[in-house]
């Protein structure tokens, strides 16, 4: 049995759940969220808490037993509270300004780069350097990071681009000239 798996939910008072055979509806004072669930596993309402059970021991099932109980844990937790996630922009001359439902990035290129934000995720710049982005769904949340950190990496010499708060870039060295 998955030791994340077998671990019961708990729901809260004000996150309202609901079941169908194969979807789990949570609704919350955030916002309100669906997820699928697999013909493998079963999610049932006990005691105010969510259990996830699965039908068989073949390897599909155990693959997404504790998954299937990590995202309820994730819904739960971004009905309640949201999630969030902040970047940082390092670099001489780089910054970013939100112009309605786009952020524009002048990053030292030839041109600056627009990104359109999704009307899931809410993106807030306090200040030219940083972006914070916040929603419901986590999932959602991580990967408009992510796309907009694709956009410049941080790089490894001078340790220029977007990264998130708090991550480690490991720096090089650079050239050295010897005579």
């Amino acid at each position: 049995m998955s030791r994340i798996g077998k671990i019961p939910v708990t729901v809260p008072k004000e996150v309202k759940v609901s079941i169908e055979p194969h979807c789990v509806h949570c609704q919350g004072p955030k916002g309100k969220l669906d997820l699928t669930i697999p013909s493998h596993v079963k999610v049932e309402l006990k005691d105010g808490s969510l259990v996830v059970t699965r039908y068989g021991e073949d390897k599909e099932a155990k693959a997404v037993h504790g998954t299937i109980r990590a995202r309820l844990v994730n819904m739960i937790e971004g009905v309640t509270k949201g999630h969030r996630k902040d970047l940082e922009i390092q670099g001489l001359g780089f910054r970013a300004q939100l112009q309605g439902g786009k952020i524009l990035f002048n990053l030292g290129l030839s041109h600056p780069v627009v990104f359109e934000v999704p009307a899931t995720v809410k993106v807030a710049v306090p200040t030219q350097t940083s972006i914070s982005i916040e929603g419901v769904d986590n999932i959602a949340v991580g990967q408009v990071a992510a796309n907009i950190r694709a956009i410049k990496p941080v790089e490894p010499y001078k340790g220029k681009g977007i990264r998130y708060v708090g991550e480690f870039v490991r720096r090089k060295q650079g050239k050295s000239v010897t005579k």
